[in-house]
């Protein structure tokens, strides 16, 4: 059977779909019956951030194409040209092929998009795996009137889409009720994010004494940033507040990392390091030696219904964890993650008696991690897309 793979994103980029996407072709390269052709990009998820890979590879039953992107950075109007460049190499690729089903993993729609268009034009069936919903987010991500002229088009864009998939994968519980109150006749599966092995290495080879808080803590965020995290409205006064025997660690880049950049000028914060972007294993060498493990999402009413694969990694690593999130997140945290704390995003001093709430000591949350194997849910995940080709591939 052969099974047309699209992520955006994929190994040895830096972003959770290049994470996610890999640990699955993993698992379904295990099926031999599989033929497996994966079409994605160039490591482009940060201008700040290049490593090598090869356009094209073979690694048994699976094929690797990797498109290179023209050089872009975090803007809509740059995105929507690079998704243009994905979406025309694509078609080139897979013009002489033959395909029994297509999977589209999607955070953005518009990869989704494009394997509806696939999947219709060649009467093939639909498998989405969605880990977000772009057309909620947008009316709080863009300028109002923008959002007032760009919901309707991508609304369009979303009812085509979905309604052309078989089956749907939402990464979060928190997608249910939007999804089943506008698309209820889909076959709905729950496969979530989860944890990495190099994570829980990490973490079993972490320094176990319990910081001193007298001599100083280190506070870190590591990931994108941008609008959605919108740490630019957080982290300056947050640091302030907490006195200068706290020091703040942002490891990455995005769309809003300038405007973190002059907010801490503006405010003369002096506890805050701004970092680049670095690979996974070094990563991994930054989480040990943090004594707290910092998240935080905009206050915007579509993030009340995302559950960040970046919780999954903190959990791992045993650290305590401050978290400025609401909605599903909260949820989640409070009743799977111990010795996290929870505040309402943007508040600053609530961020502050939820630090000093935390325990320092490493918690090894194992039923968590027990529950959360990246490798155990993507092994479901890869034998439930393989008995999708199978029972929807040969009724096409």
């Amino acid at each position: 059977m052969k099974l047309l793979v699209l992520s955006f994103y994929f190994q040895p980029d830096l972003c959770a779909g290049s994470f996610r996407s890999t640990a699955l072709i993993d698992q379904l390269q295990k099926f031999e019956e599989l033929d497996i052709d994966v079409i994605t990009t160039l490591p482009n998820r940060y201008a700040s951030f290049s490593s090598t890979a090869k356009e094209q590879e073979s690694l048994g039953n699976v094929t690797v194409h990797r498109i290179c992107l023209p050089t872009h950075k975090s803007g809509m109007l740059d995105q929507a040209k690079a998704f243009y460049h994905y979406y025309s190499k694509v078609a080139r690729l897979i013009k002489a092929k033959e395909y029994d089903a297509v999977y589209a993993t999607s955070s953005r729609l518009f990869t989704a998009f494009l394997g509806a268009r696939i999947s219709r034009s060649r009467n093939i069936p639909l498998y989405l795996d969605v880990r977000d919903i772009f057309v909620d987010t947008i009316k709080d991500v863009l300028p109002a009137k923008l959002a007032f002229v760009a919901k309707p088009i991508f609304s369009l864009v979303e009812r085509y889409t979905f309604s052309c998939a078989q089956r749907i994968n939402l990464v979060s519980k928190g997608f249910e009720g939007y999804f089943k109150q506008r698309y209820s006749a889909i076959d709905y599966r729950w496969f979530t994010n989860g944890i990495d092995e190099m994570f829980l290495e990490g973490r079993d080879s972490a320094v176990q004494q319990k910081p001193d808080s007298a001599n100083g803590l280190t506070v870190l965020y590591a990931g994108n940033i941008g609008e959605g995290q919108g740490l630019h409205a957080i982290v300056p006064q947050l640091a302030s507040l907490s006195g200068d025997n706290v020091t703040f660690r942002i490891i990455g880049d995005g769309g809003r990392k300038e405007a973190l950049v002059q907010a801490l000028r503006q405010e003369n914060v002096g506890n805050v390091e701004v970092l680049q972007p670095v690979k996974r294993e070094s990563l991994i060498d930054e989480y040990k030696k943090a004594d707290i493990l910092f998240l935080h999402l905009n206050d915007y009413s579509a993030f009340k219904k995302v559950l960040p694969s970046k919780i999954f990694e903190y959990a791992a690593m045993g650290k305590p964890i401050l978290a400025g999130v609401s909605g599903y997140a909260a949820e989640f945290l409070v009743s799977e993650v111990p010795n996290s704390a929870v505040f309402y995003p943007g508040d600053c001093h609530q961020a502050v008696a939820a630090l000093k709430s935390l325990d320092l000591e490493l918690a090894p949350r194992k039923e968590f991690v027990e529950r959360y194997r990246r490798s155990t849910i993507m092994s479901d995940m890869a034998s439930d897309i393989v008995s999708f080709v199978n029972e929807e591939g040969g009724v096409h």
